[in-house]
C-alpha cells in the first residue's frame, strides 16, 4: 500500500462515516441532540482519521497504536448507536445496519492491527 485510501480498512470507516453523517442529518430528533450527534460523528472521523495517521507516520509500531485508537473509537460509535436506539433516534432496522457495518469495520481493523503486529515483530 502507498497511500492510506488505499486500505479497505479507511474505505470501509469512510462508507461508515457517511452513513452516520447522514443519519445525524436525516433524523431530526438526533440532529437536535448536540452531545450525542457530535459524540457519534467524532467517533466516526477517528476510526478514518487515525487509520490515515498511523500509515502516514512510516512505522509499523506507530501504524499499529493508531489503529488500536481506530478499533476502540469504532467500539465507542458502537455504544453510542445502542444509547441512540434506546432514546428512540434509531429504529431498529436503522441501528442493525450500522451496528452491523461498525462490527466488520472493527473486524477489519483488527485483523490489519494483527497483519501489522506479526510485521512489527518480524514473525
Amino acid at each position: 500500500m502507498e497511500r492510506f485510501e488505499d486500505i479497505v480498512a479507511w474505505q470501509k470507516a469512510r462508507e461508515l462515516t457517511a452513513q452516520v453523517y447522514r443519519l445525524s442529518q436525516q433524523q431530526e430528533r438526533l440532529r437536535k441532540d448536540f452531545g450525542l450527534r457530535d459524540q457519534m460523528l467524532r467517533a466516526a472521523i477517528s476510526m478514518m482519521a487515525n487509520i490515515a495517521e498511523g500509515f502516514e507516520r512510516g512505522r509499523l509500531s506507530e501504524f499499529h497504536q493508531f489503529l488500536s485508537v481506530s478499533k476502540a473509537s469504532c467500539a465507542e460509535l458502537r455504544s453510542h448507536l445502542y444509547v441512540a436506539l434506546d432514546a428512540g433516534y434509531l429504529n431498529a432496522e436503522e441501528f442493525e445496519v450500522l451496528r452491523l457495518k461498525a462490527e466488520e469495520v472493527g473486524r477489519i481493523l483488527g485483523g490489519l492491527r494483527q497483519s501489522v503486529e506479526r510485521k512489527r515483530d518480524g514473525s
